[in-house]
């Protein structure tokens, strides 16, 4: 940062006086520099006489016009033939010259003016002259038809060019104080700022947001990229468009990422397959094969893949969340393939094979009929998800998270379809609780980041590594970006974990958010600030006057209203104790890559020709026609 804040309270005994006092400093200033600049003329740039006259001529023309007549010692000029006479400008230089009367003249009589005859330069006792006529004579012979002005004519300029440099200075402070003395004045909480000013506080030198009226983005430091991102806005209110900013400038810097791209929309656009990116869609031609137990190097590892696949969400009795995941865990470790593992949870005859024995066989002991019913409907719940895996020779290459996670080329794209989200939910879950644990350690030197973005957060289910990562993830230096609605969504997820994720990212960015709970919780988010105002009483009476007293109040720095009411594209962005507001463009990129290239499978439950008839229906257009009753019918051609 470019500067030292001050911790805690902004104290001051000294409310900011009224008035313009920058602005009046100013000026000043600036008199005091054009006297600099005027006495620098009249000591060293005008002649001995234009100085002895110099009060002289100011009297004359201020004078003229009030009095006709005044007394002024003229110097003279005498020699032993020649006629005296008022000296000229040519008739004196510097030096001294001694005076029967009074202090002795700051000048001597020239050579030329020795050369013309002269011998004598004296101050005559002050006679009557008219000030019109003396002041047209002065102004003539000894400043050469100039007048005060033109002879000190770029002083002024110079002096007034010196007010107007300080006013861009003066006048933004002048009105802060006049704005402290209206609205009062911010004695602790956060600022709100422009982002020109958040990035002059705040020098950052990481990953920026492109603003409207700001020519530079508004861009965090670097170091501060691992400490991760929150964006909170509706749908609409230009989420996608900051993370498209922010996946441009990782590209950009030919860093990895992992992105949740639940509308196939990121895909699209930053999709390379030159890169080595993958794409880990089931329903898309272009996933690899893979299997979960591929992911595994030690039998320990099983269980974390089980937590992600089975979710306590809906389920009152954690015994039928838990006991499916030591059964799933235990299976994994015989490394089957998606296809082997579908088939044994068909048949519970396969996972009595592998379980008996063992201590997890007391779960499904026949003899406790109801509870082995219960746990092994839990564990086939995941079946479907696993069956639509591609198998190995229907894929051009194998791919697992722990591989990549040591190479990290190219990206991860993690999409679906909303109809067909449910089903993928558990495999989306246990890819990105993969890529999570694979990637916490700290990276080796030369190992580019990783960024995590996942938006659209609560159309996944629970993911139990994400905590992790947002707590602990720092050190592996692999930002995380999440963006969701409100924090509705994030308590139903993730309970009581929620408010230590919503809390962990530095950088916070909240948009447009209309739920009311929501809008609440991001102006707690943003803060409240301290603000001390001076009230003015006045009163009348015998003595009447008026009372100044400080009055602290604790208000939200935005209001739940403001954030409620915000347009699309325009929001906060919270760093630290600055709090930046801001418009931002909407960012559309060239379309590079499909979207969702649907892959070849046997699911379909209607034969293609019919599917194609409904498909052409769907596309009809609908003709309103009238009956002979009144009434009228819709017909579709």
């Amino acid at each position: 940062m470019s500067s030292v804040e001050q911790w805690g309270r902004k104290e001051s005994l000294i409310w900011p006086p009224r008035g313009y006092l920058y602005t009046l400093g100013a000026l000043f200033l600036a008199v005091v520099f054009t006297g600099f600049l005027v006495w620098l003329r009249v000591a060293y740039g005008l002649s001995p006489l234009e100085r002895y006259y110099l009060p002289y001529d100011l009297r004359t023309e201020t004078l003229g016009t009030l009095h006709p007549w005044g007394a002024y010692p003229l110097v003279l000029v005498q020699g032993g033939k020649s006629q005296m006479r008022p000296a000229l400008n040519a008739d004196v230089q510097r030096g001294k010259t001694p005076q029967a009367v009074g202090k002795p003249l700051p000048f001597a009589l020239s050579d030329q003016a020795h050369k013309d005859g002269y011998r004598v330069l004296f101050r005559e006792a002050p006679r009557r002259y008219s000030n019109k006529a003396l002041h047209a004579w002065i102004a003539h012979w000894i400043y050469g038809d100039q007048s005060i002005p033109q002879l000190f004519l770029w002083q002024f300029v110079f002096g007034f060019a010196a007010f107007l440099i300080q006013l861009p200075l003066a006048i933004p402070k002048d009105i802060r104080r006049l704005k402290d003395l209206r609205y009062g004045r911010r004695l602790k909480g956060p600022i709100l700022v422009s982002p020109k000013d958040f990035n002059k506080e705040i020098v950052g030198d990481g990953i920026g947001i492109a603003t409207d009226r700001s020519k530079q983005p508004l861009r965090i430091p670097r170091d501060a990229e691992n400490k991760h991102f929150l964006i909170v806005g509706d749908t609409g209110s230009g989420k996608t468009s900051i993370i498209r900013q922010m996946l441009l400038q990782v590209e950009a810097r030919r860093e990895s990422a992992i992105v949740y791209d639940p509308a196939c929309e990121f895909v699209k656009q930053f999709y390379d397959p030159h890169r080595g990116d993958i794409v880990l869609n089931p329903l898309d031609a272009r996933m690899p094969f893979w299997s979960p137990s591929l992911e595994l190097r030690r039998r320990a590892e099983a269980k974390s893949l089980a937590v992600s696949m089975y979710q306590p969400e809906g389920v009152t009795n954690r015994f039928f969340v838990e006991a499916p995941q030591k059964i799933f865990a235990h299976l994994l470790t015989y490394l089957p393939t998606p296809t082997e593992l579908v088939h044994w949870m068909s048949n519970p005859a396969e996972i009595d094979q592998r379980v008996r024995k063992t201590e997890y066989w007391a779960l499904i002991d026949p003899r406790a009929p109801h509870q082995r019913e219960g746990v092994l409907g839990s564990l086939n719940m995941t079946a479907d998800s696993f069956r639509l895996l591609p198998k190995q020779d229907e894929t051009t290459g194998t791919w697992t998270a722990t591989k990549w996670a040591e190479t990290r080329k190219g990206w991860v794209f993690i999409t679906s379809r909303p109809t067909l989200r449910e089903a993928l939910r558990p495999l989306i879950s246990l890819w990105i609780d993969i890529l999570v644990l694979r990637l916490l350690n700290e990276p080796d030197r030369g190992q580019k980041a990783v960024w995590f973005v996942i938006d659209e957060l609560a159309s996944l289910q629970r993911l139990p590594q994400l905590h992790t990562a947002i707590t602990e993830n720092r050190k592996s230096q692999n930002p995380v970006v999440l963006g969701f609605q409100g924090r509705s969504q994030m308590e139903a997820r993730y309970g009581d974990d929620a408010e230590a994720m919503l809390s962990q990212p530095a950088t916070k960015i909240f948009l447009r958010t209309s739920e009311p709970r929501a809008a609440k919780w991001v102006s707690e988010a943003i803060g409240e600030v301290e603000i001390e105002r001076l009230r003015e009483t006045h009163y009348d009476g015998s003595r009447a006057g008026r009372n100044f007293a400080l009055d602290r109040q604790t208000e939200p720095l935005v209001l739940p209203s403001e954030i409620s009411g915000l347009d699309d594209l325009r929001g906060f962005l919270k760093y630290g104790n600055h709090v930046a507001r801001f418009s931002f463009p909407f960012v559309d990129l060239k379309e590079k890559h499909p979207g969702f290239i649907e892959r070849d499978m046997d699911d379909l439950i209607a034969p293609p020709a019919l599917l194609h008839d409904e498909l052409e229906n769907d596309r009809s257009d609908p003709v309103v026609e009238d009956e002979p009753d009144g009434t009228h019918a819709v017909r579709m051609e």
